[in-house]
């Protein structure tokens, strides 16, 4: 018997944000080793536990593979002309009955790690011509996103910490040895961390609860959750207190700074202190030793981005890299030139980005770029009346798991008309699916990170061919959507966008011919459109040529040229932003300046938060027996001295709830947690009923979003406001 020979293939992770390359020795369709490799330009060898999922992903018994649709006797296997007619069939007649917007669609977090989802979605959706449109973007990073586009003029021009150059680096709410960097791609993050204190810098974490990143810190202070707009101001009010603002060259191409001074002078650090927690001390000593540094960067992700004053924070500490003259500076925050520039060319298609340009039915909350909040969804389906959702698209998404009030949520899909859904499994939320189109993922996929290489820490660019053929019958996500959107719209021979001139890419081409017209037409391809010339002449054939990546070099100053604010000047104060701050002063003074709320005590006396573990990016994961083998790991952190005046002991289960429902778990006693405040992790909660998840439904857990709240918002951009719930814990 003859036995294939081992293969050696290279390509990078697509589990998480850091870019890992991965050595991949398989035999036929057999794995032989999973590791780091030692020659990527960007990891360096770096590798997490999670890469080895992808081998038991593709060998997972519980993956869909061919097209199934659900009956009253179960799942039951279907042709793909079958569920590709039932789908289009049941859009059109729900659309022709109550209106285009009666179909919503959900995009999940995968959809950024898969290269033909994020070529081919966008045109998908635009033939549904439904504004209801969500994705995962309003429970993560969406105050970024408005931070940049009212700021820079484009929602994606997103500032990184330039980590491997950087000597201070204050962390807001963030937590990369678990994360692997977000927002901040950057693979081996601990190494990186650990260079930054062997050159002499200092790393300073702020955090509710002692993380693995704030173990690692040279200081680590508990704040207050909710409060980090608080803490944020009074470090500016310090800088134009002491004379330290020196924005240096930002100072030619930016507005506002008086503006800056004049709202940051009702936060002086011990107006800060009594709510954040930090003394008015040592946010002086932050701001001084920031101010100071040969070079340093503020950065904040989750901890603050999900709370009721996200907006602010993110507008806050992209002021303070500005004030510090830290902003598009080396070892401060950069702005990256990848070889596919997603930012030029959205800019040159006009897609920056859009604020409030509509509204949602139920509660009017906005609209940016294009999509409602995640928390209106429920709400959007069980509210009669025209307009109400009655169809629903979701695509590698679980937002039954990921979105506040998940229970409503799994309601709300119980009573839809109609549902498909993109996706490789029967989970939490596909199990309501009329009929699931599943496709190929992973190591069956080619692979170039659009959308990472966007946030990386160091300009490169890799690409990876498919390391399996998919079996007989398997389809691509990119072949999906192009079929769907074809018999959407009612031909396969259209060849124009709705933009008049435009070559219709998506309609046309399949991924790689794409990838290399944009490489060829990148800033490292030989025909720049930005008129660059760097040497490189960058195509698909030379990238496939260096299977290890390509090394571009570091991150470089080049805000001034790449902003698109109508002035192409900086806007240090926004006018939405700085209206927020009316909200923000309501919030946590009364009128005689004492902290507002200060009357009769919630029965929710606690706050909860989330928390990142380095084995779970995705819900999807936990069906990875090596990724939940272990200790039980969905536990609520509580602080000693919280159990001890609710008489409760480590290991004992308890009751968590809140407004919107409750939950039962055990409880981990532990001083890495501030006290009065307490931790659930997200993306567990498999004990639904119709799941068909075998490993996962053995780990349950519990959904830390059957206690979120889907009215606990920021009410300036819509994300939801996951850090701070309050909850109440009583012992079983």
């Amino acid at each position: 018997m003859t036995h294939p020979s081992p293969q050696t293939h290279y390509r990078t992770c697509n589990l998480c944000e850091a870019m890992c390359g991965l050595e991949i020795k398989a035999a036929g369709d057999q794995i032989l080793s999973i590791r780091g490799d030692k020659d990527d330009p960007f990891s360096r060898g770096h590798i997490c536990p999670k890469a080895t999922a992808l081998e038991d992903i593709y060998h997972d018994p519980d993956r869909l593979k061919y097209p199934v649709r659900r009956t009253a006797h179960g799942w039951e296997r279907l042709s793909w002309e079958e569920a590709l007619s039932e789908v289009v069939t049941n859009i059109q007649r729900i659309q022709a009955a109550h209106g285009r917007n009666a179909i919503g669609i959900y995009l999940g977090n995968p959809n950024v790690h898969n290269l033909g989802l994020i070529l081919y979605n966008a045109p998908f959706i635009r033939s549904l011509k439904t504004k209801n449109r969500f994705s995962a973007t309003s429970v993560d990073q969406l105050p970024h996103q408005f931070a940049a586009y009212l700021m820079f003029g484009h929602q994606l021009l997103f500032p990184v910490p330039d980590v491997d150059r950087t000597h201070y680096f204050l962390m807001l709410g963030a937590n990369p040895l678990a994360s692997n960097g977000s927002l901040m791609t950057a693979a081996g993050i601990e190494n990186r961390l650990k260079a930054l204190q062997k050159r002499g810098g200092k790393l300073v974490v702020i955090d509710p609860r002692q993380t693995e990143t704030a173990v690692l810190a040279d200081e680590h202070h508990f704040i207050q959750p909710g409060t980090d707009a608080l803490f944020l101001l009074a470090l500016i009010h310090t800088l134009f207190a002491e004379g330290l603002v020196k924005p240096g060259r930002l100072a030619e191409f930016t507005d506002g700074f008086e503006a800056v001074e004049k709202l940051a002078a009702d936060f002086a650090p011990e107006t800060a202190a009594a709510h954040t927690g930090i003394s008015a001390a040592t946010t002086r000593q932050i701001a001084q030793d920031l101010a100071a540094a040969a070079s340093g960067v503020v950065y904040g992700r989750m901890g603050v981005s999900t709370q009721k004053f996200g907006g602010l924070c993110q507008w806050l500490i992209n002021v303070l890299n500005i004030l510090t003259g830290n902003m598009d500076a080396p070892g401060g925050a950069m702005f990256t030139l990848p070889a596919i520039d997603v930012v030029g060319l959205t800019t040159l298609t006009g897609q920056t980005g859009n604020v409030g340009r509509a509204h949602s039915r139920v509660r009017g909350l906005p609209a940016i770029g294009g999509e409602f909040p995640a928390a209106a969804l429920a709400e959007e389906i069980l509210t009669p009346g025209e307009g109400q959702i009655r169809g629903m698209v979701t695509v590698a998404g679980n937002p039954v798991l990921s979105t506040p009030n998940g229970g409503q949520l799994d309601q709300a899909l119980a009573q839809l008309d109609f549902m498909v859904a993109i996706d490789i499994y029967i989970n939490e939320t596909t199990r309501h699916a009329n009929i699931i189109l599943p496709t190929t993922t992973g190591l069956e996929t080619e692979h170039y990170d659009l959308v990472f290489h966007l946030l990386a820490v160091r300009n490169t660019a890799k690409y990876a061919p498919a390391l399996f053929e998919p079996a007989e019958g398997m389809w691509h996500d990119w072949q999906v959507l192009r079929e769907l959107r074809n018999r959407l719209e009612g031909t396969d021979k259209v060849d124009r966008t709705s933009i008049p001139g435009k070559f219709d890419f998506q309609k046309r081409l399949p991924p790689a011919k794409i990838l290399d017209l944009a490489l060829r037409f990148g800033p490292y391809g030989a025909h720049a459109f930005n008129g660059r010339i760097t040497g490189h002449n960058l195509t698909l054939a030379k990238l496939k040529r260096a299977p290890h990546g390509i090394d571009l070099g570091p991150l470089q100053p080049i805000l001034k040229e790449r902003l698109v604010t109508p002035n192409r000047r900086i806007v240090l104060v926004p006018e939405p932003l700085l209206a927020d701050l009316a909200r923000l002063k309501e919030h946590f003074f009364s009128s005689n300046g004492q902290p507002s709320g200060s009357g009769q005590p919630s029965a929710y006396n606690l706050r909860l938060i989330g928390r990142r573990q380095l084995r779970s990016n995705n819900s999807w994961m936990h069906n990875v027996p090596r990724l939940v083998k272990g200790k039980e790991r969905c536990t609520l952190l509580m602080h000693p001295a919280d159990a001890t005046a609710r008489q409760i002991s480590h290991g004992q289960m308890v009751t968590v709830s809140s407004r919107v429902g409750q939950v039962q778990l055990p409880v981990e006693v532990s001083e890495t947690m501030m006290p009065g405040v307490v931790s659930i992790p997200h993306g567990w909660g498999h004990g639904r009923t119709a799941v068909q998840l075998t490993v996962a439904q053995a780990h349950p857990g519990v959904s830390i979003n059957d206690l979120t709240d889907e009215c606990e918002l920021d009410d300036l951009t819509g994300n939801a406001a996951f850090s701070g719930v309050p909850v109440a814990v009583t012992g079983l």
